[in-house]
């Protein structure tokens, strides 16, 4: 990695603190492994995904997945609209033809459409499906920086069920996800505004 890759990214160092801080009584036997995942391709993912699912499966390892959500506005080349019913218009900065355009009418304000995007895309992540979730990229083009991390996880997390299935062991063993908390950095009203969405969740093996 260059010095100018590693200086534009911003994932592990934001989460080390918070790592050192939950395992600081035993951070002597506690070793971490950076991954950095650059732009893949749908079955690139799927590759990563089968290698890294015995590491997964294996309860002595934690995996730390670093993603934003939307990053929204016009700096981010970003300004995607749904409506109340879930459809998907192309950029509101060339719809509007100017650069504080409001949706008109009783259409629901911008923040809200953001709100809807990032969580139909949690959805799709909380349902496990890697396919839907990279349809879901397609149709939207949402912004989630980290949306080839998760699409490794979701690619691991189903190589081993799939593996469980096959073998037939552990099959009464089954990974939930489950988002706990979003946000958005600031109310979008018009498009001079800006955000960016922020969510977190946590995988959980559960027997059924």
């Amino acid at each position: 990695m260059s010095l100018e890759t590693d200086e534009d990214e911003h994932s592990i160092e934001m989460h080390l603190p918070y790592v050192y801080k939950v395992f600081e009584n035993y951070i002597d036997e506690i070793k971490i492994v950076p991954i950095l995942v650059g732009a893949l391709t749908e079955s690139a993912e799927r590759q990563y995904g089968k290698l890294l699912a015995p590491y997964l499966d294996d309860p002595q390892n934690l995996f730390i997945v670093s993603s934003d959500f939307c990053h929204w506005g016009v700096r981010f080349d970003y300004t995607y609209y749904a409506d109340e019913d879930g459809n998907v218009t192309q950029s509101l900065a060339r719809v509007g033809g100017k650069k504080n355009f409001v949706p008109p009418g009783k259409s629901q304000k911008i923040f809200e459409s953001i709100r809807q995007l990032d969580h139909e895309g949690m959805e799709k992540i909380e349902q496990g499906d890697h396919a839907n979730f990279c349809k879901y990229l397609a149709r939207t083009k949402n912004t989630i920086c980290g949306r080839h991390p998760i699409g490794v996880l979701l690619a691991a997390l189903a190589e081993t069920d799939k593996d469980k299935s096959e073998n037939n062991t552990g099959t009464d063993t089954v990974y939930r996800i489950q988002f706990v908390q979003y946000a958005q950095s600031s109310n979008v009203l018009s498009t001079s505004d800006s955000s960016v969405s922020y969510a977190s969740a946590f995988v959980q093996q559960q027997q059924q």
